[in-house]
């Protein structure tokens, strides 16, 4: 039984804005046999739509937009999502953004596994697909509108609520390198700035809306997968918290091992109380909500009940926004971050990459780095939560010369104020850092340095090795060695690629096991998939976007921690531990060992071979 039409929706719909056409095409059997979908499907096209540019310009007609579900998207499987895949404007190099709520879904039921989103318009336009029908219309009327009022418009002009929508705010149409893509419904691909590619393109927005369904080869195996899967979730101590408190409750964990970014990463311990989940439901939540076909519910849908921001409705403020927003700015009110989070998602802004921006500027002027005449008035100190206000609306505006500078992230930013600043940037490959303070797990920084889309989390999180007491193949680590470590990195993120195709949320690995995930896919496709396919298919995905950063000019030299983390970290239980040089060496050196790559970080021909890629890209 081949994959055709089993999960698959076997289409890829490509939409070219330069020449105002559209058309499909079908999806090889080897390809989907070597990708599958998700992560993989969208890596590969995005390698083989640019592999004749020597160096893609991410606002360039030859950068792609690459929207695409996974086997399992559209289906009743629990806890599924889309992806969005590009060349980032903020690092230069490969990113993939990942989204829930129901816009992947509507995909799939077009009849589409991706969409190739490509060329730039003369003038904005939105794409409208149903079904088989798309158009690429005039969207003037919704330029300059946030990202909600865009949405909210499309629906009325086309008598349509129930269609599926994703767009951009003014953040994106003014090309700020970390714009995010809003996604149905306040849902949002946030890192990497694919929201300032779709402006570059003058494409203000999408809309689809489809009557297929996805067919499973095995429904009465898949409906059991399904119920083994929810019995997981159901049992899980992890998911549980998820479902009644968020990852806002990740700040007490974050604090009380010193991870949080405080002050721009200054230190590792703030006080949650204001900010963690018994904040949020008491000021803010009023009903939980989940994603399509989710049990989880960990969004916590409300308003802010009282003060100066009485009346904005917010979603859960999640734990890297809460951090960033407010532990990083020195911010403890849950209801003025909630504020700045909304303000964000509004305005198109990735809330991290904004945070911390916003926490680089703060430190800046605290050191004099930033003279009062450079900030238009605005007084940037720590905890002023209207000055971060005015910023983001400047930012996403690019106005004035704080505006401006900030718009252009914080490398960028930190590149023209000079070298003191430079040394308060925390970034890698221009990705800001995640709100998981590295000082005092070696790992998580191994992590950060290697992640194929610049500073991230979500691709590994060794952190739960080192102080979160998880065993790999059998063995513990210490908190504070280096070595070793490179190993369960590696491994993380092929686990995490491979789930990545089908699409899965992150919160959904937290109680669904790796066999039930490979239960559900083979009884959606009657393919089989052994933990080896997984784990190579991983691997795969992992060595094409190398291959991609490679050729967009990001090699070994830009795998280094910001130099924020050669300083000690000077509160929590690792009080005192910093990175070297040398540090990052062995952990480099032990990283492209277990990758197979040579000393330099590159994919040897050796492991192309291996994972079948020689012809194939």
């Amino acid at each position: 039984m081949k994959l055709r039409n089993l999960g698959a929706m076997n289409q890829i719909l490509h939409v070219d804005l330069s020449n105002n056409k559209s058309w499909t095409e079908e999806i090889s059997e080897d390809i989907k046999e070597l990708f599958v979908g998700g992560k993989g499907l969208a890596t590969w096209l995005l390698y083989r739509e640019t592999r004749n540019h020597e160096r893609v310009d991410p606002y360039g007609e030859e950068n792609p937009v690459i929207f695409a579900g996974g086997p399992l998207t559209g289906t009743d499987a629990p806890a599924m999502r889309g992806v969005v895949v590009s060349t980032s404007p903020l690092t230069g190099g490969y990113v993939d953004s990942y989204y829930g709520g129901n816009l992947a879904q509507e995909i799939k039921y077009a009849g589409y596994d991706a969409l190739v989103l490509k060329g730039k318009a003369d003038k904005p336009v939105m794409i409208t697909i149903e079904d088989d029908k798309v158009e690429i219309l005039p969207a003037e009327k919704y330029w300059g509108l946030d990202t909600f009022e865009t949405n909210h418009q499309i629906k009325a002009d086309m008598n349509d609520k129930t269609l599926k929508i994703a767009t951009i705010g003014q953040a994106g149409e003014n090309l700020i390198p970390y714009a995010l893509v809003s996604c149905e419904y306040n849902r949002h691909a946030g890192r990497g700035g694919i929201g300032a590619v779709m402006g570059s393109k003058q494409l203000k927005a999408f809309s689809i809306k489809g009557t297929n369904t996805v067919k499973i080869h095995d429904l009465e195996r898949f409906d059991q997968a399904i119920a083994k899967a929810r019995k997981e979730l159901e049992q899980s101590e992890e998911i549980e918290e998820l479902t009644e408190a968020g990852t806002a409750a990740a700040l007490w964990f974050a604090h009380s091992e010193g991870l949080l970014p405080v002050k721009n990463y200054q230190q590792g311990t703030f006080n949650p109380d204001g900010l963690a989940h018994q904040a949020q439901s008491e000021k803010i939540w009023l009903r939980d909500e989940g994603c399509a076909s989710c049990p989880i519910r960990c969004s916590k849908v409300g308003v802010i009940k009282d003060g100066k921001r009485r009346g904005t409705v917010s979603d859960i403020v999640e734990y890297e926004t809460a951090a960033l927003m407010g532990t990083n700015l020195g911010i403890s009110d849950i209801r003025e971050v909630a504020y700045l989070v909304y303000l964000c998602d509004a305005l198109g802004i990735d809330g991290m990459s904004g945070g911390s921006t916003i926490g680089f500027a703060m430190e800046c002027f605290e050191e004099g780095i930033l003279k009062p005449e450079d900030c238009d008035g605005i007084d940037m100190s720590f905890g002023d939560s209207e000055s971060a206000e005015r910023v983001l609306k400047d930012i996403a505006n690019k106005k004035g010369y704080l505006g401006n500078l900030l718009a252009k992230g914080t490398k960028k930013a930190a590149e023209e104020l000079g070298t003191n600043a430079q040394a308060r940037a925390s970034h890698v490959k221009g990705m800001d850092i995640p709100a998981w303070g590295p000082r005092g797990v070696p790992g998580m920084g191994l992590a950060y340095m290697t992640a194929d889309r610049g500073a991230c989390h979500q691709r590994a999180f060794p952190i739960d090795y080192e102080v979160g007491g998880a065993e790999f193949n059998g063995k513990t680590f210490e908190r504070l060695e280096v070595h070793g470590k490179a190993e369960t990195v590696a491994n993380d993120q092929n686990f995490i690629a491979a789930l990545d195709t089908f699409v899965k949320c992150d919160f959904g690995t937290f109680g669904i096991s790796e066999e039930s995930y490979r239960e559900l896919f083979e009884a959606a496709t009657g393919e089989e998939f052994s933990q080896d396919r997984l784990y190579q298919l991983g691997e795969r995905i992992w060595n094409v976007s190398r291959l991609f950063n490679l050729k967009q000019g990001l090699t070994k030299k830009h795998e280094k921690l910001p130099k924020r983390f050669y300083e000690p970290l000077p509160d929590g239980p690792a009080k005192g531990h910093k990175f070297t040089q040398e540090d990052e060496k062995i952990m480099l050196q032990e990283y492209y060992y277990h990758r197979g790559w040579d000393e330099e970080g590159r994919p040897t021909e050796e492991k192309l071979a291996q994972l079948g890629l020689k012809d194939k890209l």
